[in-house]
């Protein structure tokens, strides 16, 4: 205060508590992908991370799913015997789920590969909350997979302008060739273990629908292509997952390819053909069937009314509606794990390891598991632990595994150990930024000090560190001669070393059962 010059009371207030240390958000995922639009208010989201709550929001800014505008399958009739797979559009990916058989007919996926709207719909329902959203193009119309590399590539550096995000997924990456899939998610780890280091990559794995046996093995393709580099701030799932994201009454014949819509017509009337009904309600039925082709597909109520009225005449319709919602409910884990990370996170802390939860809106696995098969996944020569995702009888889908990709190190093995340091640097971080250009000396390095001393406390009694008292849970060193020289002083460096005893998951509970001797 100035000098007092003039009679009278004067009121100096002092602070009496150090600055306190705000724990930042812990389960903020970041997702990169296609969007049907990217606009708010005529102005343009594309290549901007936006942040969004919920899918109301999404709908508002990003628009709508690819599957009554632009999902196409194609029906083709087989003569003689049903081949078990055909190959897809895409030539360097064949035998996958977008093809299907039945009876004769073959069901494949001709055009509207994308992922992030129905990936949106699942991180939401396995209780996602606030998230970052890189829309990095629009659909396109054009038959096959239009999905590219560096687009979502160049996603991920926009992100470097956002420090809110903690976790990045591109569920989009698994269409790619294989290449150019392990670039992008090779390019994920990079953000986030040099240049951001505070936040972690959920990748997939590509072909991760697929059973180990086939070979190539979807999971020693993984491991050999990802890398060494920046493991402990990734993870990674398999095998995909069956989901019940998209329903019976988002798919039509309006999906069918044009020049299908005649075998699916000559199909379903060879079906009337056979039951045995009246001319007269045989014509009327046949004349609603042929609805399908004159119909324009742009009037979506009635479209809609004339597939509600297929599906109770046509067995046949029905298991082709079934067949395109199987495929298209094939999904990436990535998505509904960082609504897992969230959910978890929000009631138990970052500190729980993401694991033995159950997933929802999922039918099973895509591949069934067993603890044998399981051994391979969880621990390696190489480190690049896979956690695995397994149906238990009575109890559903579970996470069954909680590692990071770095599975041979003692430091970063486990992603809550990874993710809770991650949040205790970024906290104290950037509560120190107050300090800066503060003097060098005693005064500041006891602020420091207790400033820490007191957040890690409350991290310490809220249980995310070890330890019975707060002395075996962590411990704060700063002052000249501890953790800085004289000529560190003079440089202007004030160091601080911060040692803490991170709770580390039981993964393994062994219990011992011995016999004794009678005692009455």
């Amino acid at each position: 205060m100035g000098q007092m010059k003039t009679p009278g009371v004067y009121i100096v207030e002092k602070n009496a508590f150090p600055n306190s240390v705000v724990e930042v958000a812990t389960a903020v995922p970041a997702f990169i992908g296609y969007t049907e639009k990217a606009e708010n208010r005529g102005n343009s989201l594309t290549n901007k991370p936006w942040r969004i709550t919920s899918m109301a929001e999404f709908h508002q800014y990003f628009g709508f799913g690819p599957t009554r505008e632009l999902t196409r399958f194609s029906l083709t009739k087989v003569t003689g015997a049903v081949p078990a797979a055909a190959a897809t559009p895409l030539a360097a990916r064949d035998a996958v789920p977008m093809t299907s058989r039945k009876t004769g007919y073959l069901i494949a996926q001709t055009r509207g590969f994308y992922l992030l709207y129905y990936s949106m719909l699942h991180f939401f329902q396995n209780g996602g909350g606030p998230c970052y959203v890189v829309s990095v193009g629009g659909y396109k119309e054009d038959a096959g997979i239009q999905i590219e590399a560096k687009p979502l590539t160049d996603g991920i550096k926009e992100l470097e302008k956002e420090q809110e995000p903690t976790i990045v997924v591109i569920p989009e990456a698994v269409l790619l060739p294989k290449a150019d899939c392990d670039s992008v998610q090779q390019a994920a780890l990079l953000h986030c273990g040099q240049v951001m280091k505070n936040r972690i990559a959920i990748l997939d794995i590509w072909e991760g629908y697929q059973d180990r046996s086939a070979q190539p093995d979807c999971v020693a393709g993984f491991r050999d292509a990802i890398g060494i580099n920046d493991l402990g701030f990734g993870t990674a799932y398999y095998p995909w997952v069956n989901t019940t994201i998209v329903q019976d009454q988002d798919l039509s014949y309006a999906n069918i390819d044009d020049d299908s819509l005649d075998a699916l017509i000559d199909c379903i009337k060879q079906e009337l053909a056979g039951y045995d009904m009246p001319p007269a309600k045989l014509a009327q039925q046949t004349a609603e069937v042929e609805k399908i082709k004159t119909l324009e597909k742009e009037k979506l109520s009635e479209v809609a009314l004339l597939a509600k009225s297929l599906t109770t005449i046509s067995p046949f319709f029905v298991s082709v509606l079934a067949e395109m919602r199987k495929r298209l409910n094939v999904l990436p884990p990535s998505a509904a794990m960082a609504g897992v990370y969230t959910m978890v996170d929000n009631s138990r802390g970052v500190w729980k390891a993401p694991a033995n939860v159950s997933l929802n809106s999922v039918v099973s696995p895509t591949v069934s598991i067993s603890s044998e098969q399981q051994e391979d996944l969880n621990v390696t020569a190489q480190g690049k632990s896979i956690n695995a995702i397994r149906s238990f009888i009575g109890e559903g889908t579970l996470v069954w595994g909680a590692r990071t990709l770095d599975g041979n190190s003692l430091d970063w093995r486990y992603i809550n150990v990874r993710r809770t340091m991650i949040m205790l640097e970024e906290s104290i971080r950037l509560a120190s930024k107050a300090l800066v250009f503060e003097p060098n000396v005693a005064n500041t390095w006891v602020t420091m000090k207790s400033m820490i001393a007191n957040f890690l406390t409350g991290v310490w009694k809220r249980g995310g560190l070890a330890g019975a008292v707060p002395d075996d849970a962590f411990s704060v060193h700063v002052g000249l001669g501890e953790t800085m020289t004289p000529e560190d002083i003079l440089e202007g460096i004030l160091r601080v070393t911060v040692l803490v005893a991170i709770t580390r998951p039981a993964e393994f509970i062994e219990i011992t059962f011995q016999q004794q001797m009678q005692k009455s």
